[in-house]
Order: structure tokens, then C-alpha cells, then sequence
């Protein structure tokens, strides 16, 4: 499972002209669920993206977590995380999980995130087609792999 974090100052996502998850202040996670994950994947990477200290303390240091910070999240699935450009210049897709999966994993991923955070977090449409507008503040921008646990 693979994440994107932003450190956002405002996010939101609309499908077809209907906004299904706004932020103020908080972390945008884009994510993908790659062939092989399990609910374990899901669990670590939700609790380390809430847990991330990316949020800046009274010193300005980046010192404080989401929740500390009084943000929200917002969760957008992302399956070309996963793209492969090994080959050619046309990315691959196969190392990203089938719906079958993907799905409950990414429903997985955001009840472990609402529990570890202490309250829902927002979230796109999976498979739909979205429009996400966001202002990066920072810009902080970390990648998370939940294979690769260092």
C-alpha cells in the first residue's frame, strides 16, 4: 500500500459536480493498494500517516500530528500510485490491486485512519473519476510504502 501525503491548508474532492470530501486544515492522502496487501498493510500505513509530526509546534518546528494540529484528512483513492515505467513510456498498472481488493482495503484503510484520528475522515468516490483542488502548505509533500518499513 502506497501513500501520498500532503500537508494541506484546504482539500477538497468533487465527482460529477458533487463535493464528497472537503478539509480545512489537515493531510491529503492519495492511495494506492498494490497486489498482496492485506488489512495489516492497511492498519500500519493509516495509523503512521495520523501519527506523522509534520505540523508545525509553537517553535515552528515540525513537531505536531493531524489531530494535535486540529486537521482533518482526506482519503483519495489512487491506483496509478502504483504505475510501473520500467518498460517503454506507457505505464504499467499491474502491480495494482483488482477492485475486489482494492475496495475493502481502501474502506479498511479509512476506519483505521478515523480511529487512530478520533473522528471520520473525508473521503473521494472509489473508481470515480475526481477533481481534486488542494493548497499543499509547506509545500510538504512524504511518500509512504507499506513495504518498505524503515
Amino acid at each position: 500500500m502506497r501513500a501520498v501525503i500532503q500537508r494541506v491548508s484546504s482539500a477538497k474532492v468533487t465527482v460529477a459536480g458533487e463535493v464528497t470530501g472537503r478539509i480545512d486544515t489537515g493531510l491529503l492522502v492519495l492511495l494506492g493498494v498494490a497486489q498482496g496487501d492485506g488489512d495489516e498493510d492497511a492498519r500500519w500505513l493509516a495509523e503512521k500517516v495520523v501519527a506523522l509530526r509534520i505540523f508545525e509546534d509553537a517553535d515552528g518546528r515540525m513537531n505536531r500530528a493531524v489531530g494535535e494540529a486540529g486537521g482533518g484528512v482526506l482519503v483519495v483513492s489512487q491506483f496509478t500510485l502504483l504505475a510501473s515505467t520500467r518498460k517503454g513510456t506507457r505505464p504499467s498498472f499491474n502491480d495494482a490491486a483488482r477492485p475486489d481488493t482494492a475496495i475493502p482495503l481502501y474502506e479498511a484503510f479509512n476506519r483505521f485512519a478515523s480511529s487512530a484520528l478520533g473522528r471520520p475522515v473525508a473521503t473521494g468516490r472509489f473508481a470515480a473519476r475526481m477533481d481534486v483542488a488542494l493548497v499543499n502548505d509547506g509545500p510538504v509533500t512524504i511518500v509512504i510504502d507499506s513495504r518498505i518499513r524503515e
